[in-house]
């Protein structure tokens, strides 16, 4: 199955590369300088500098070109602009089977994109999400990767994991979309966690307790949801987790190191100079939790650090004092 690939950021790119590490694979993305910058050098720069495109990746920069030399779009972009790129693309869409990376809610609702994309796009359409833990540096530089497959369109979710499967990436099948979503956005809130821990020399005790407590958080709003516990502790949830808390080529647990040394959001921003979807994430659990009246302690810290309410040192001596209780429930 041809993909294009709509977004050209680090992931979009490098998700682009391990595809066509199988056959062609066309590259879309909305700068057309860069998108020139890329056929001409043959490599993200920008993005994922010094790492060479195989033979098999077309550059595009005409989105309706690529879209119609393709068999299925995989959309790879921030979820606050996820809806605008699926209505710039539904009159050209057609049949194909749409699959998206993009990992958050819809800003101002809390809705899950697949909510947006059955309203944008329509249930007929096979649609799939792509998840779990993996850095774009990594698969760029065709790293062993496993990540999830997520869609109740069975047949498409093999289309897809076959797509992207080589020597060093496989891909699992899951039928639990909103438990693949829920732990791919959540876990950007508890890096941000974990990072400020780290920023302020809290200790590696600390870093363990914010994971597996925030852990906890994660399954108690995916309980509320419906999702299957073992996709939360899948890769779609803990794997994630474990990836983005601890390593540092994520931009949320940059920005959390950033906020606990003391640093300004807006500094770590122009610092990262990418998206950093947990800052905004934020609203939208929270939104969740309380819609849904789950107690998520770490994360509604986090949103008041965010938001101002609280410094780093309030936000901790306010969690490390909260009363005692069973681990569970």
């Amino acid at each position: 199955m041809k993909f294009a690939v709509l977004g050209a950021g680090s992931w979009g790119t490098a998700l682009a590369m391990q595809l066509a590490r199988n056959g062609d694979t066309i590259l879309w993305g909305r700068d057309q300088a860069a998108m020139a910058a890329m056929q001409q050098t043959r490599s993200n720069e920008r993005y994922l500098p010094g790492i060479r495109f195989p033979g098999k990746l077309i550059v595009e920069a005409n989105l309706e070109q690529a879209i119609s030399h393709c068999e299925a779009v995989l959309v790879v972009c921030p979820s606050h602009a996820f809806g605008d790129i699926l209505k710039k693309i539904k009159p050209l869409l057609g049949d194909r089977p749409l699959a998206w990376a993009s990992k958050g809610f819809e800003p101002g609702t809390g809705r899950f994109l697949h909510e947006v994309a059955d309203e944008i796009i329509g249930d007929q359409v096979p649609m799939a999400l792509v998840t779990g833990p993996s850095f774009a540096k990594d698969v760029a530089m065709n790293k062993p990767t496993l990540v999830a497959v997520a869609s109740s369109h069975k047949e498409f979710a093999k289309q897809v994991s076959w797509a992207l499967r080589s020597d060093n990436f496989r891909a699992y099948i899951s039928e639990d979309v909103i438990g693949a979503e829920l732990g791919g956005a959540v876990k950007n809130v508890l890096a941000l966690a974990t990072g400020i821990a780290d920023g302020m020399q809290l200790g590696d005790n600390t870093r363990a307790a914010l994971m597996t407590r925030g852990m906890a958080e994660m399954m108690r709003l995916g309980e509320a949801l419906g999702c299957k516990p073992e996709t939360l502790m899948g890769l779609s949830g803990l794997g994630d987790l474990v990836l983005t808390s601890t390593g540092d080529l994520s931009r949320n647990r940059r920005m959390g190191l950033a906020l606990g040394r003391g640093e300004s959001i807006e500094s770590a921003k122009q610092t990262i100079g990418q998206v950093v979807e947990g800052i905004g994430t934020t609203d939208e659990v929270m939104r969740l939790a309380k819609k849904h009246d789950i107690d998520m302690p770490i994360t509604e810290h986090v949103w008041k650090v965010v938001h101002g309410e609280l410094t780093t040192v309030e936000a901790l001596t306010a969690l490390m004092g909260r009363d005692l209780r069973p681990e569970f429930d």
